[in-house]
């Protein structure tokens, strides 16, 4: 193959197609599809990727440009994963190149540099040897430069220009003379670490030899042969090490370098999170009958080798861990890989010390809290073939296999599964069309399965991406899922008590404290509280960029904007009427903990909130103390409702259950019930019998009364009568298209104009018609309209939803009008959002 198809790393309209490269002779051997390249483009260097080879074309090829460098020995991406981005981009309407970098670690999304070298004198005093350019002396300047770059061989402009800060117009003139060459170079983010090692030079013959007529005033240098020679196997030894157990110098080292008895070179070292930390070592367990026909029946579409899904419904404390392992086993028997991807960030630690503890080392782990080096190195081990399973966030479902097995999502429905910054991918529907195309096996686990999957499950959809339902009713060590009590905090109002803890919760936990029980508290909020006001003039504190309230956090006593970041001193008069009578509303987790001090002194609170696990390894920390009985109470946001298992923990609290109840989001009731059911889920999992007290003002609302009961199938009857009367899915697809501006007039008219362009294109197509009949294809707009938050970092944002259901093309047809909208603006400050199959509407 002598020519390349490359896409270069511009996201941008168009350059959003393969441009010809011809490969020189010299990279042949190295050029892969799935190959990071630098290429010429325009007059700069830019970072590509090669998505397809080709025979040279018969046309004429002397206008095209070759490749200039490879840039990894192994293509970091496989001709799966190409394939898989441009799946992306027809799915999620993104730019292929934004796809294909989405699947790599920050560490490869590498940028050219400049680099200055002495020239050879082919400028422009070679082509006009009269010129003025060579009668004229070089200046003091440029003699400096000259001598820079010339000790140094190469050197990159900024560093030239950092040395000499007046010096451009100088570099430029000896460019264009020739004195100085200048060239471009992709290079990486991040490089390998490495370290100092010393190593023996010798064979251990010799070094005895030489031990031997060793000549007495040269002790230290015998006694690092000594050391070196008894090392087993003969490894390079770091030289920090080497100096701290010898008490040596690095000169008497460089020394016997000198000599060529040993070696001095950079070795590299893989960062890894987990070094020094001993895992327990597990063995498998024995799978009660429901676990084992769940087993059986994956395990025979695994040992077949064929795609298939499966919704693996579980209640809380069922066993979904142990079938992920044992399934994983049987995968890695076959010789294949397992990724098992996990929502929040808090679940790893546990997640991880399960896995590691069954299969040690072949465990790879990636997720947004390791640093930047350590995710490189971690995703290095996956490409070079030395792990073979992985557990991660939602980026994890494109580690680099080329022998898949096995995904495993771990409580599927979770949103944070659903990417909100472009591409705008979920992690689901990109596991399972990566396992079709590879012949896997995906299993979504979840005592609360999201309703699309759950209704494509009993659906029983003839279909490849349908999932199986497979279902454990009972939980595994045969103990009964907790006991569930709902107060009724406006009787509680009625009665007196002005507490955020109701009287049933109040006595439940002082129960436990005195039992030396443990206790979990939910409260889906962070900060002290929700919103400041004046209560003389009703005075709201804003963030001045965003239309949204500012939250006040009482460790910094300051106000925060939790969409850009804003922050502002708490005001003690009210900036608008003057009035001293500034009060808190709302409850957060920092004012939990407060009451939580007031109301029984000595209590040793743990709160796990956004604020709380800002540093790294602050998860494992926290939850490490807890499990070790350092506190009695557990407090939290959504990061604590999930995963968890701890022995002692007998009692859940909801401080507020219908917080998310309101929202203008479709989703509402579905969220609420699951994030009840899961964190009830954490009580009372082992020997003790366990308690749930949820504290509501809608006690009444069927996604808390079917969350009181476990009842998840009752609790889908209600809530899909009510997609269905008003077209949501699972009984259409959405397409949100946010737009935005600075400037509210021409916003309005672009969103009108995007609207009557979908309305327009769809009715030509015969697309566009009523949702009622659900026997039919059909597609209908809403909006534009104000966004929920109308006003985000200064940009009004204006939405229109899409709701369609058949084989229609809908997403291509949005691009398709988005783009044309913004080519007829000119206004490159419209932005337009595309989110296919949305999961936050706000």
């Amino acid at each position: 193959m002598e020519m390349a198809r490359v896409i270069v790393d511009v996201p941008s309209k168009d350059t959003d197609r393969p441009f010809d490269y011809l490969i020189p002779e010299r990279l042949r051997p190295w050029i892969e599809v799935g190959s990071r390249v630098g290429v010429p483009f325009g007059h700069r260097t830019l970072q590509g990727f090669v998505v397809s080879l080709h025979p040279r074309p018969e046309m004429e090829t002397s206008k095209m440009k070759p490749i200039q460098e490879i840039l990894d020995v192994m293509p970091p991406l496989s001709p799966e994963l190409i394939e898989l981005g441009e799946w992306m981009k027809e799915r999620y309407a993104c730019r292929l190149i934004t796809a294909l970098q989405s699947m790599l670690p920050t560490a490869l999304k590498g940028k050219a540099e400049r680099y200055i070298s002495l020239g050879d004198g082919s400028g422009l005093e070679a082509e006009q040897p009269d010129s003025l350019f060579a009668l004229l002396p070089e200046s003091e300047l440029e003699q400096q430069l000259i001598a820079f770059v010339s000790q140094r061989g190469e050197v990159s402009l900024q560093q030239l220009t950092r040395a000499f800060p007046d010096a451009a117009q100088a570099i430029k003139g000896l460019i264009e003379r020739g004195r100085l060459s200048e060239h471009q170079q992709i290079k990486d983010k991040l490089q390998k670490k490495t370290l100092k090692a010393v190593g023996l030079a010798v064979t251990a013959e010799e070094a005895e030899g030489i031990l031997a007529s060793f000549p007495a005033k040269a002790r230290r240098q015998k006694e690092i042969l000594q050391h070196l020679l008894e090392m087993e196997p003969f490894l390079p030894l770091p030289l920090k090490d080497l100096l701290q157990t010898l008490g040596v110098t690095a000169g008497t080292v460089k020394a016997l370098a000198d000599k060529g008895w040993v070696t001095l070179e950079d070795v590299e070292v893989f960062r890894d999170p987990y070094r020094g930390r001993n895992f327990k070592p597990s063995e498998p367990l024995a799978l009660t009958s429901e676990q084992q026909h769940v087993y059986d029946r994956i395990v025979r579409t695994l040992d077949q080798r064929a795609h298939g899904v499966f919704l693996l419904h579980g209640v809380t404390g069922s066993g979904k861990t142990e079938i992920y392992l044992q399934t994983i086993a049987r995968c890695l028997d076959q010789g294949r890989q397992a990724i098992v991807l996990v929502p929040e960030i808090s679940l790893t630690p546990q997640m991880v010390e399960r896995f590691k503890g069954r299969f040690g080392d072949r465990v790879a782990v990636m997720h947004s809290r390791l640093s930047d080096g350590e995710r490189y190195d971690e995703w290095r081990k996956i490409r070079e073939g030395r792990a073979s399973v992985v557990v991660g966030a939602r980026s994890a479902v494109f580690a680099p296999f080329d022998n898949l097995g096995l995904i495993i999502m771990d409580e599927e429905h979770e949103t944070s599964y659903k990417q909100e910054e472009t591409p705008k991918y979920h992690a689901r529907d990109v596991a399972i069309h990566r396992a079709y195309r590879t012949g896997a096996a995906v299993i979504l686990g979840s005592a609360t399965p999201s309703l699309e999957s759950y209704h494509a499950a009993r659906s029983q959809a003839q279909d490849d991406f349908a999932p199986v339902l497979l279902e454990m009713k009972a939980r595994a060590l045969g103990n009964k899922l907790p006991a569930v009590r709902v107060i009724d905090m406006r009787e509680e109002l009625r009665e007196g008590n002005r507490s955020m803890f109701s009287r049933p919760l109040h006595e439940a936990i002082a129960g436990r404290l005195e039992r030396g029980e443990q206790t979990v508290l939910l409260l889906n909020r962070r900060g002290y509280s929700t919103f400041v006001m004046c209560r003389s003039c009703g005075y709201v504190a804003g963030c001045p960029e965003c239309d949204i309230s500012l939250t006040y956090h009482q460790k910094s006593n300051n106000l925060r904007c939790h969409y850009c970041g804003y922050a502002a001193k708490t005001p003690e008069v009210c900036p608008d009427c003057g009035s001293e009578h500034i009060r808190y509303f709302g409850t957060g987790t920092q004012r939990v903990e407060e009451e939580l001090a007031k109301l029984f002194p000595g209590i040793r609170v743990i709160r796990m909130d956004v604020d709380t696990t800002t540093e790294k390894g602050s998860h494992e920390k926290l939850l490490k103390q807890f499990r070790e009985k350092k506190a009695d109470v557990l407090l939290g946001t959504q990061m604590v409702a999930k995963g968890l298992d701890f022995p002692d923990v007998t009692l859940v609290g909801v401080i507020t259950a219908d917080s998310a109840l309101n929202l203008p989001d479709f989703r509402a009731a579905e969220k609420t019930f699951q994030l009840l059911t899961q964190v009830a889920g954490r009580a009372g999992r082992h020997q003790l019998p366990g308690e749930v007290v949820i504290q509501s003002y809608t006690p009444e609302h069927y996604s808390i009364v079917h969350a009181s009961g476990h009842d998840y199938l009752s609790f889908v009857k209600d809530e899909l009568k009510h997609r269905k009367a008003l077209h949501y899915p699972p009984y259409c697809r959405l397409i949100l298209v946010t737009l935005s501006h600075e400037q509210l007039p021409l916003l309005v008219r672009m969103a009108e104009n995007f609207a009557a362009g979908i309305k327009s294109e769809a009715d030509r197509r015969g697309w566009f018609g009523s949702l009622d009949r659900f026997d039919a294809s059909a597609l209908d707009i809403l909006g534009p309209v104000a966004s929920p938050i109308p006003r985000l970092k200064n940009r009004y944002r204006f939405q229109c939803m899409i709701k369609w259901r058949g084989t229609m093309d809908a997403v291509s047809l949005t691009r398709s009008v988005a783009e044309q909208l913004q080519d007829s603006a000119r206004d490159s400050t419209l932005q337009i959002s595309i989110d296919v199959d949305p999961q936050m509407l706000m």
